[in-house]
């Protein structure tokens, strides 16, 4: 297996209407490409919180970064810096945590959510100590989470979402 060290390279979206903390792991390498969060075809993180918000799906980087602010979504991962080999989150190792607290100073966060189990981990191990903020967790968007349908997801999303909204 191949590893190449990776940091993040592109900033969080918040502002100062923010309610929501989403938090996935790590950008993927079609995420990385685009310079912005979700960027491969087959994750289902924009058709989810679609239909979470109501909202119409996004499409470009704008519009994507227009639907979290309007609908008081920040949204970052936990990993700021790692080695990684390829998009695969179960070899990350040497993690350097992102900081959060630009966003938790500037938004009311009500929420802390976390995408996927990586997320989760890493969250636990390096976020939680400083912020003290639980974080809930939430199934992944990601094509290899196979387990979980499209409908499903929205299911359990919206359950724990949309109530912070």
């Amino acid at each position: 297996m191949e590893y190449a060290h990776i940091k993040h390279g592109f900033p969080p979206v918040y502002d100062e209407n923010s309610r929501v903390l989403i938090l996935g792991s790590l950008p993927s390498v079609k995420s990385r490409e685009q310079q912005f969060f979700y960027g491969h075809p087959q994750n289902r993180f924009w058709k989810v919180l679609a239909a979470v918000t109501g909202d119409t799906l996004p499409g470009s980087v704008e519009e994507k970064r227009a639907f979290l602010l309007r609908n008081r979504i920040a949204l970052y991962d936990t990993i700021y810096e790692c080695d990684i080999a390829g998009s695969s989150d179960a070899s990350i190792r040497n993690v350097v945590p992102t900081d959060l607290s630009p966003i938790l100073r500037t938004a009311a966060i009500a929420a802390v959510f976390t995408n996927g189990a990586a997320s989760e981990r890493t969250y636990r191990k390096y976020h939680y100590p400083v912020t003290g903020l639980e974080a809930i967790p939430l199934p992944s968007t990601s094509p290899a989470n196979a387990a979980w349908s499209l409908e499903r997801l929205i299911t359990e999303w919206s359950g724990k979402i949309k109530s912070f909204l």
